[in-house]
């Protein structure tokens, strides 16, 4: 089968960036890699991205942007938030398909915009976790019942042997971690969109004999609640905590009035709560209604620990984010997945996933 996309541009060289030129790589595509900062290893000539050109770019530079899109077919976005609406632009202009990782609604919304109005590409927003796969798990549940009462999602990327009241260690964005715990979140309640305080409707839950605990925080559902409004009583994403985290989150937040203090509780967290290597990445995603005239719910749990792959051990933060944002480039470049237009998460089928170089990472992978 021939490929409507060969050359793919990765733009952010971080923990998760890195993996996913690896993966795009190991999946046949021809990766450039760019990045802001000099890195001595790629100088060097001893970075991990072996067989992978990697280039010094300014993504704030309009000109420098555009011009690196010239000649790839895709560009997939691993940069902070802030940074993939001038990405999606140039992705836009220079006619190639687009994905990111971002779950920012207002980012989200300008690329809805511009798959709107562009016949030449695909664009793919919110191809990590959550957003992302945990949407595909949940819709593919869904997609077997026959009448569908509530549709609960959750995710929690935490470590494997906590310590302290947090029990905690920020293995990705701080900025993203305090977005989600003071954003409102989206929901659907009695099949209507709302918007609810995030760190509310805490809930006990277990996985794998260990005890968590969830709580609404804003950004995972993605395109979800409009999607399912009307024709689902109720929707959430909740996050996955250790107990009694979210209460020490509700102290410094609140009784310490730093809730505008967003940039400050995010080094401040990273200072107390450095990232660990020994991981793990909870997925719970469970579906009730009515299936074969009966009521029903069903379960999709999974627990997601570090990884080998090419020789190297990766977070598991890392690895489910990258493996599923390069699940949905196969997807595009097979065919698979329509190669215009806004491509959402949900609309993808958990089997189709399972079915590609990357994904087969979570079939063979998680069971509890």
């Amino acid at each position: 089968m021939t490929r409507i996309i060969n050359q793919v541009a990765v733009f952010g060289l971080g923990k998760v960036g890195e993996l996913v030129a690896d993966l795009l790589g190991e999946s046949g595509f021809k990766v450039i890699g760019y990045d802001s900062a000099p890195r001595d290893d790629l100088a060097a000539g001893t970075s991990r991205l072996r067989g992978i050109e990697v280039k010094p770019l300014d993504v704030r530079d309009a000109e420098g942007l555009r011009e690196s899109l010239r000649g790839v077919d895709a560009v997939v976005s691993c940069l902070p938030y802030h940074l993939n609406i001038d990405v999606a632009e140039a992705a836009y202009d220079a006619k190639v398909h687009y994905f990111d990782l971002t779950e920012d609604v207002p980012t989200t919304n300008r690329v809805i915009e511009l798959a709107a109005d562009n016949p030449s590409a695909a664009f793919a927003p919110q191809c990590g976790l959550a957003p992302g796969l945990i949407g595909i798990i949940g819709a593919s549940i869904a997609k077997t019942f026959d009448e569908i009462r509530s549709i609960e999602l959750k995710v929690g990327a935490l470590p494997q042997n906590p310590t302290g009241l947090l029990g905690y260690a920020i293995n990705w964005s701080p900025e993203g971690v305090v977005n989600e715990y003071l954003n409102d979140c989206e929901v659907l309640r009695q099949g209507h969109r709302q918007m609810v305080p995030a760190m509310t409707e805490k809930e006990r839950v277990f996985i794998g004999g260990i005890e968590l605990e969830a709580a609404l925080t804003s950004g995972g559902l993605g395109t979800m609640c409009e999607t399912y409004e009307g024709s689902v009583h109720r929707l959430d994403y909740k996050t996955l905590r250790y107990p009694g985290h979210f209460d020490q989150m509700h102290f410094l937040f609140d009784e310490l009035n730093l809730r505008e203090e967003r940039e400050l509780v995010g080094r401040m967290l990273v200072d107390s709560k450095p990232p660990v290597n020994d991981d793990v990445v909870y997925i719970h995603a469970a579906v009730e209604g009515v299936k074969a005239g009966k009521p029903f719910r069903e379960n999709h749990v999974r627990a997601y620990k570090p990884l080998d792959i090419a020789g190297r051990t990766w977070r598991a933060i890392s690895w489910t984010t990258a493996a599923s944002a390069v699940s949905v480039v196969e997807l595009v470049a097979d065919g698979k997945l329509p190669a215009t237009g806004f491509i959402k998460q949900e609309d993808i089928t958990l089997e189709a996933l399972f079915s590609t170089q990357a994904g087969r990472h979570f079939a063979e992978q998680g069971k509890v």
